[in-house]
């Protein structure tokens, strides 16, 4: 059984994404600024760009009303709603939403995908067995209905557009870069650092380990996202204190223009995801297989609509990088070792969410389209093109 490459070394891993990064010809545009979040000014972003003058951005503060048990069921809001966030344990089939406008009839039951579920390796924490952040168009409650046996139900309504604007303070120099790579930093898109924090205690400490496995995800939420660092705000809400994971649980999202926003907090050594010898945050997108495991996740829903062009050449530099930088093959069959738990699993270098668990995550489309990745990725971390 093979067992994972000792941790590259902080000056070993930026050398390698260095040079990889030397041989991409993609800089996903993350100088657009976060959508929403009112960024004062932007730049070029590349490597060795001129400093922005821009120093802070300014953010919506994020509202959420969050209800447990048979509570979280019916809910009504002091706000309009962005986003539902429902979790549960027990069967996925037969949930449904529906949402309450003012003055307006309920609207139609529509189903709960269910079907996306992460969590953290702890045995005493366990990952939820179903479910699902919902698009709610501006309304001012819901409805669910949850099928026979499911229970330990929890449910949030989100606001990440409407609420009072915050000013935050950014890096130096906006957008960041990932040796060549742009990024979001969490900062530019509006993270709001409390929210890891518990009874003002760290929730989920981070946690460091080799890199063995990369895993794509979708968020399973609507396509063509007028206001996508909005949504990745709510996603770090539902999944940080509606799910009690204390962060979001992906390391990397990528919008449909290609922007690339940095995920799990990882430290202040200025490599996302990384700490400081090169190793890989532990987060909570493959419950019982994250440690060793990076996740990436497009925004959007990819059953059947492709990921867009700029989005699946973020995703492939993106990958590249990690690879080179840390000598993983992305067309390598592995067996992944948790060292957690010692829980091995066959899985492709480069895998889909299924892969790990039964959902349908990234979507049938997306996961179609792996073997293609696996093999451009391959071909930009040797120079390829």
């Amino acid at each position: 059984m093979p067992h994972p490459k000792p941790a590259v070394t902080r000056r070993t891993l930026v050398t390698a994404l260095g040079a990889t990064a030397a041989a991409l010809a993609v800089t996903p545009a993350a100088s657009a600024a976060a959508a929403g979040t009112g960024t004062a000014a932007a730049g070029t972003g590349a490597a060795g760009a001129r400093p922005l003058a821009a120093r802070t951005t300014r953010v919506p503060v994020t509202r959420a009303q969050s209800a447990a048990g048979r509570e979280a069921t019916t809910v009504r809001a002091g706000f309009p709603i962005r986003y539902v966030g429902v979790s549960w344990d027990g069967p996925a089939r037969g949930a449904a939403i529906r949402l309450h406008h003012d003055g307006a009839a309920p609207g139609a039951w529509q189903p709960l995908p269910g079907g996306c579920a992460g969590g953290p390796d702890d045995a005493d924490r366990p990952g939820r067995v179903a479910t699902a952040l919902v698009a709610a168009d501006g309304a001012h409650g819901y409805e669910l209905r949850l099928p026979d046996g499911a229970g330990n139900v929890r449910s949030a309504a989100i606001d990440t557009v409407h609420g009072p604007v915050r000013t935050v303070a950014i890096a130096p120099t906006a957008p960041s870069t990932f040796c060549g790579v742009e990024y979001l930093s969490r900062a530019a898109w509006g993270a709001d650092e409390t929210k890891r924090f518990k009874n003002g205690v760290e929730n989920s400490p981070a946690k460091y380990y080799p890199l063995q496995t990369l895993t794509v995800h979708h968020t399973d939420t609507p396509n063509a996202d007028p206001d996508p660092a909005a949504t990745v705000r709510a996603i770090y809400e539902y999944h940080a204190i509606t799910n009690d994971w204390g962060d979001i649980g992906y390391h990397f999202l990528i919008d449909e223009a290609g922007r690339i926003y940095e995920g799990r907090w990882s430290g202040d050594d200025g490599i996302p995801a990384h700490d400081a010898s090169g190793n890989v945050v532990t987060a909570f997108h493959t419950a019982g297989f994250n440690s060793g495991n990076l996740g990436i996740a497009l925004l959007g829903t990819l059953s059947t609509q492709e990921p867009t062009a700029a989005a699946r050449a973020s995703l492939t530099a993106l990958l590249a990088v990690v690879a080179r930088g840390h000598n993983l093959d992305p067309q390598a069959h592995v067996t992944f070792v948790n060292p957690v738990n010692g829980v091995t699993k066959p899985v492709e270098m480069i895998s889909g969410h299924r892969d790990w668990m039964a959902t349908d995550c990234p979507g049938g489309t997306m996961y179609a389209g792996l073997p293609a990745l696996r093999a451009d990725v391959a071909a930009r971390g040797t120079g390829g093109h």
